[in-house]
């Protein structure tokens, strides 16, 4: 019987779906969460790991055996080391495009509470001030609208292309960046662009792009400079993608008008991120992908990932 340890199952399962169709496949034990110092105790002689953002190491790969494959619980793969995986004989599989559309819903969902303050103005009415408004309306902070501006997207797959189709709707006209441009993926308002053309050219500019040594920190204060001025900044992608420092100053000087970020560069986000003490920023904590539907088609897609594995065809495999 397969031995399948779950490291950290809670963010993907806090208890309203099912591990059951994982014990199907043998002995499961899952853990909320494991600390670093647990992950070799843990593992044991388990041949199956299962992980989300819990690191697989080459000492933890190296002190375990037994592991025949790691199945990573998202899209990115940067928590195992491929490369002692690949020695090994380790097979490592991830979940594909499982959270494409909660992701652009929510990259939408941020740009309207930026450009439309929703929640602020809500919150205003339950406190009292339009009663005592001598007025019919009021707003306390600008709107602005979105048809007729431009959106920059940096990261043209599933999820780019999701958001583009969104931003059309609202009448934007969309530039879009990949690294092989696809001429097929065009539309009347939707066109291939260069990131020059978009660091100048776009009104908001939204980040959907895995983060690589190429793209570390590409939001900085030499590419800011780039932008135009009041531009709108969106990341639901990585929060490595963004030199927080000094977006935070182009935030406090206005040089960027207001930032919607999902992501930081250390989750949780520590205390002295210089994007806490930002203005004109919303922060939610990696929220995007977490629809319940989203994680009921992420779990279902770990168990074709496994059983695929287990029947000596595995798909999604990444290395």
């Amino acid at each position: 019987m397969h031995k399948i340890v779950v490291l950290d199952g809670y963010t993907l399962n806090p208890g309203d779906l099912s591990w059951n169709e994982l014990e199907k496949t043998g002995e499961v034990r899952v853990y909320d969460r494991t600390c670093k110092e647990d992950v070799i105790e843990r593992i044991g002689d388990s041949d199956i790991v299962l992980t989300n953002k819990t690191l697989i190491t080459r000492e933890i790969i190296e002190s375990c055996p037994d592991i025949r494959y790691i199945g990573c619980l998202s899209t990115g793969y940067n928590v195992v080391d491929l490369k002692a995986a690949r020695e090994r004989g380790i097979v490592v599989t991830n979940i594909p495009a499982y959270g494409t559309e909660a992701v652009a819903q929510f990259t939408m969902a941020l740009l309207l509470e930026i450009t439309s303050r929703v929640g602020m103005h809500s919150d205003a009415v339950k406190n009292g001030q339009w009663s005592s408004c001598p007025d019919f309306c009021f707003w306390n902070a600008p709107m602005y609208e979105l048809n007729g501006k431009t959106m920059g997207i940096v990261g043209f797959g599933a999820i780019g292309q999701s958001v583009a189709r969104k931003a059309e709707a609202f009448g934007m006209e969309v530039l879009a960046y990949r690294r092989t441009p696809d001429a097929s993926l065009e539309t009347e308002h939707c066109h291939m662009a260069s990131m020059e053309e978009i660091y100048e050219k776009s009104d908001i500019i939204s980040l959907h792009c895995p983060l690589t040594e190429d793209n570390y920190q590409m939001i900085n204060k030499d590419t800011i400079g780039k932008m135009k001025d009041g531009v709108i900044l969106l990341n639901t992608g990585r929060g490595g993608l963004l030199c927080e420092a000094d977006v935070r100053e182009a935030l406090d000087s206005g040089k960027i008008r207001a930032a919607g970020v999902d992501v930081a560069s250390t989750e949780p986000i520590r205390k002295d991120n210089p994007l806490l003490q930002a203005k004109n920023i919303w922060i939610t904590p990696h929220i995007a992908w977490a629809p319940r539907e989203t994680r009921q088609r992420l779990m279902e897609q770990m168990n074709r990932n496994l059983n695929a594995f287990l029947k000596g065809e595995p798909v999604n495999q990444v290395q």
